[in-house]
């Protein structure tokens, strides 16, 4: 079975794609089962440019077909932000706590309407042997809720309402979230990249 490298070090990242590429065909492996270094600065405005910077630097330092990704929480109210920023929001060493209380800051005495959000993944799929890099998108909306609430997830789930299921992303079951997130979504056409990949590289061995 070929090895697809995920270009991140991130544990909650990499236990959602070990969940939503079950059986994808490919063994999934990390920098760190590599052995290396795998570094990227996400400096990019782009979600779309931040995963092909990881995307291919994986791919070059493994030889291996390689996933990067970006995402991030775009608040309406707030023009967006953090957006892209959101792994550097209120700098790379602010807690989760302390990022969530700036939010609340920001948000107080808004109505639910106007507390309207997003998640975006941006999925970059690097192939070392041509160099090629496909890229899919997926999002979900929801509210920022009131204060945190849950213990599941990672990153800004606790605080992402979703009024059709009652509850914050971080509430969710694993298997309910990985319908519902913006990594799920974009993960769907991201399994038909790596299903055509598959059958070109089992076609040219």
């Amino acid at each position: 079975m070929p090895q697809l490298l995920l270009a991140t070090n991130n544990a909650g990242k990499v236990h959602e794609y070990q969940s939503l590429l079950d059986g994808c065909g490919w063994q999934l492996v990390t920098p760190r089962h590599l052995a290396i270094d795998l570094t990227a600065e996400e400096s990019a405005n782009t979600y779309e440019e931040n995963a092909k910077i990881k995307a291919l630097e994986g791919a070059k330092l493994s030889g291996r077909v390689t996933l990067g990704d970006d995402s991030g929480i775009e608040v309406e109210a707030m023009g967006g932000d953090p957006g892209v920023r959101s792994a550097r929001f209120l700098g790379e060493d602010a807690s989760y706590e302390q990022r969530f209380a700036e939010i609340a800051r920001r948000l107080e005495g808004r109505t639910a309407d106007e507390r309207r959000a997003r998640f975006v993944c941006v999925i970059a799929v690097a192939d070392p042997e041509t160099g090629d890099v496909r890229l899919v998108r997926g999002e979900a909306p929801g509210l920022i809720a009131i204060e945190p609430r849950g213990e599941g997830g990672f990153g800004y789930d606790p605080i992402f309402w979703l009024p059709e299921l009652s509850a914050t992303m971080a509430e969710l079951p694993e298997h309910q979230k990985n319908i519902v997130s913006h990594r799920a979504r974009a993960v769907a056409p991201a399994r038909q990249i790596l299903k055509e990949l598959l059958h070109e590289y089992e076609h040219a061995a």
